[in-house]
């Protein structure tokens, strides 16, 4: 009984870094992730956490998904009347040595053309990130409930951008 209790929790430690983490030379991925939408949703967001485990800066350009429209990068601003403005960003830079995090109200990846085919909690979005240096990485966003989940979740130390 105590090798099956043993065993059980190895396996349960071991499958969120398994299933989460995607890694390219320095570049770390965890946790892509989209929460579900609305199903009259016409776009859904994606979310991730990148380290630049590196010696040299590396930049995101772009991420790419079958069965979308567009899949492209995304930043929400806040001007000081309050106004939130999303805009789109050619590429996010990777410092060497930093955690950069895409999360709601910052950062994202935006999934555009759902139109009638909701994001739904349990669903699985296969995508490839495109760094300048690191070169490819296939992952996949899992859709989770906005249940238990807040924007603060997913904070990290430091985000670095360029347009």
């Amino acid at each position: 009984m105590k090798t099956i209790i043993i065993a059980a929790l190895a396996a349960l430690f071991a499958l969120p870094a398994a299933a989460h983490e995607y890694n390219a030379g320095g570049i770390v991925v965890d946790h892509p992730m989209a929460f579900e939408t609305p199903k009259t949703a016409r776009v859904g967001g994606g979310y991730l956490t990148i380290t630049n485990n590196g010696d040299t800066s590396d930049r995101l350009l772009a991420v790419s998904a079958e069965g979308f429209d567009e899949v492209s990068l995304h930043e929400t601003t806040t001007d000081d009347m309050g106004v939130a403005r999303m805009s789109h960003v050619e590429g996010i830079n990777l410092p060497a040595g930093e955690t950069v995090t895409l999360k709601p109200g910052g950062l994202h990846v935006m999934f555009m053309g759902l139109d009638g085919d909701p994001f739904e909690e349990g669903e699985k979005i296969p995508a490839t990130l495109t760094f300048e240096k690191a070169g490819t990485l296939d992952v996949t966003f899992n859709v989770e409930s906005r249940r238990g989940h807040s924007a603060g979740d997913m904070e990290h130390s430091s985000h670095a951008h360029e347009n």
